[in-house]
């Protein structure tokens, strides 16, 4: 997929005549949490420097998830209907799109949140154009709400706003794991890390990369994949600069 020319962006000084890689980069909520119920203030400040350190260098959206405050399918299994508990889900990704944009601010890269629920006091709607303007502008794009409709997984979500926006590669930095193994290396001690899957082989032998359908759209539109361990968080700066790290994920 080609890349685009870069523009001037508010607080980026770049070379117009430059071209840059743009990235989706998916954060699981548990990372957030530093695996408690909420938000941990030291852990979302070494990822959004971690991901600072690399936004001058290439173009960043990122789709987060709310693992640390709801996820949807656990609370319907409690009895919770579950359209009401994945939208209970997704407002738990807007307070970790917040927390997320506060730390990047912090560490001097301008940001914008884009929500697929109407929230105009904390986030503007999701409008893909408006999103692929603000990357081009050397700004952070942060997704949340999800999909904005229930019995979607964040995966699914990341997978889709990358090709919304035209993204090079979808980045998907996984809690415990650095990549994609034939089986549960937590489990299984003969577990083998792989390099490179298809995303094929993937969906045949089960591999635990991303839900299914994830998968699935991302290999009928030709769009790559890397699975990655967040530990440690320069990990999060090399993926988003290109470099080859954890697992390759291709058609």
């Amino acid at each position: 997929m080609p890349t685009r020319p870069i523009r001037e962006g508010v607080n980026v000084t770049r070379d117009a005549n430059a071209t840059t890689r743009r990235v989706l980069l998916k954060l699981s909520g548990e990372a957030f949490g530093g695996g408690q119920l909420g938000v941990a203030p030291d852990v979302v400040s070494t990822i959004a420097q971690a991901i600072a350190a690399a936004a001058r260098e290439a173009e960043v959206a990122i789709v987060v998830g709310g693992g640390n405050f709801f996820r949807g399918a656990e609370l319907s299994k409690n009895g919770m209907e579950r359209s009401r508990a994945d939208y209970m889900g997704m407002l738990g990704t807007v307070m970790n799109a917040l927390a997320l944009q506060d730390f990047l601010e912090q560490a001097g890269t301008e940001t914008r949140v884009q929500s697929a629920i109407e929230m105009r006091q904390v986030a503007e709607p999701y409008i893909p154009r408006r999103a692929q303007r603000h990357l081009e502008k050397g700004r952070v794009v942060i997704f949340g709400a999800g999909a904005g409709l229930p019995y979607f997984s964040t995966d699914t979500v990341a997978a889709q706003r990358a090709l919304e926006v035209r993204a090079d590669e979808v980045l998907v930095a996984k809690n415990g794991v650095d990549g994609v193994y034939t089986s549960d290396p937590r489990v299984d001690e003969t577990a083998t890390k792989l390099d490179h899957v298809t995303y094929a082989d993937a969906l045949v032998g089960g591999l635990k990369v991303v839900d299914s359908t994830a998968l699935s759209l991302c290999m009928d539109n030709g769009m790559n994949m890397r699975v990655f361990g967040m530990e440690p968080a320069e990990n999060i700066t090399r993926a988003i600069r290109g470099d080859d790290i954890g697992t390759s994920v291709t058609v």
